[in-house]
């Protein structure tokens, strides 16, 4: 754990204050229920740039960002830092939306400049770059997927060379999650025409085809994944969950969710990113800084205790994998290399990414900077 040299009482109280008043949040904000089933409106910063912090701008810059499953504990910094007021004090207001299943993902609306900013996986830069569309990481929230391969209880899968003749579920065909499932089989030497993939969402639709047979596995995250230790419907075969996890399977830390934009918008907004970028980080001390139930607390109480998991389930989880969250929002070293082996090994990347271009450290070290945090992660270079 780093020494951090800020004294983050404001935050705390920021957190309790804020926490105490989530039935009065923004008319932007509205809450999920359950992962995969959030609703598309997932938030606001709300509109003053004056609350905290030397230095704090006073106007406010105004900027989107969609959410692949706002209530995923993968992609739990992007709402903490609204709850805990990091947006505001900043001086940017942040629209929170998530993707919806079977809607456009949380890339693609980026790509596609409905949205400013993606809440998404690192490796979708690598397959953009590959399109020849320019996009990069501004922020990195963790190093390591934070995904567990969920096999039902009687289907005699631990391993990669077990999906041999099986059905495996993942979010989308296409997603970070089916890339994974395809990276395991490779692995283990288990050709793509040996195992069928199919599409079954998160949350309670996942859980469904689990459940109903339509699947022998499912590769998905928390919360989604206590509940079907819950119901007694499955194990984890494999863990992808933390640093450590993603290193044992992968070979190191394989840099998962963060901020991605495109570059082009990046360079013609520097301020707004700069911003976003330093709520988030300031939002990772916390995270690193804070117990797994004060984490939980300072959330909205539907992304902890819905339809498919209570708050101590949440928690209980959180305990397990939070170890996937990096403490300073920076690309660490060898990361990107990794992520790219993986690209390539599934056949969505070769030699040509030049791995430079698809994330910045730039962004995060000024933050860390600024607000005399230490930073304990080893940064990525120019060549990844």
């Amino acid at each position: 754990m780093p020494v951090v040299k800020k004294t983050l009482v404001l935050a705390v109280s920021g957190a309790l204050a804020l926490t105490a008043l989530t039935a009065c949040s923004s008319s932007k904000s509205s809450g999920g229920s359950g992962s995969g089933s959030a609703p598309a409106a997932a938030g606001s910063s709300g509109s003053s740039g004056s609350s905290g912090g030397s230095g704090t701008p006073k106007d406010v810059k105004h900027v989107s960002l969609m959410v692949g499953g706002i209530d995923k504990q993968i992609y739990l910094p992007y709402k903490l830092a609204d709850q805990l007021g990091f947006y505001k004090k900043y001086g940017v207001d942040v629209t929170l939306t998530t993707e919806q299943d079977g809607g456009v993902g949380a890339e693609e609306a980026m790509i596609s400049g409905q949205v400013d900013m993606a809440g998404a996986w690192y490796n979708h830069t690598i397959e953009f770059q590959m399109k020849h569309k320019a996009v990069e990481s501004i922020v990195q929230l963790s190093g390591a997927p934070g995904e567990r391969e969920m096999c039902a209880t009687a289907s005699n899968v631990h391993a990669g060379a077990d999906y041999a003749g099986k059905t495996m579920g993942v979010t989308d065909l296409g997603s970070g999650t089916d890339t994974l499932t395809q990276l395991i089989a490779a692995k283990a030497g288990v050709a793509k025409d040996k195992y069928n993939r199919t599409g079954v969402g998160a949350g309670s639709t996942a859980i469904a085809a689990l459940k109903k047979g339509a699947i022998s596995c499912v590769m998905t995250t928390q919360p989604t994944v206590t509940a079907i230790q819950k119901q007694n419907l499955g194990y984890s075969a494999v863990d992808l969950a933390t640093v450590d996890g993603a290193t044992k399977a992968l070979g190191g830390a394989w840099p998962a969710a963060g901020v991605l934009a495109r570059t082009d918008w990046v360079n013609s907004h520097k301020d707004e990113t700069q911003r976003v970028v330093n709520a988030l980080v300031d939002t990772m001390h916390w995270i690193n800084t804070h117990s797994p139930q004060e984490i939980a607390d300072a959330l909205p109480p539907q992304y902890t205790n819905n339809a498919i998991i209570t708050k101590a389930d949440y928690v209980a989880a959180l305990t397990q994998d939070k170890g996937q969250f990096l403490p300073d929002g920076v690309m660490p070293a060898g990361g990107p290399k990794i992520v790219l082996d993986t690209e390539k090994l599934v056949g969505q990347a070769d030699d040509s990414v030049k791995l430079g271009d698809t994330f910045t450290n730039e962004f995060a070290m000024n933050a860390n900077k600024s607000e005399g945090y230490t930073v304990s992660t080893t940064p990525a270079d120019s060549n990844g």
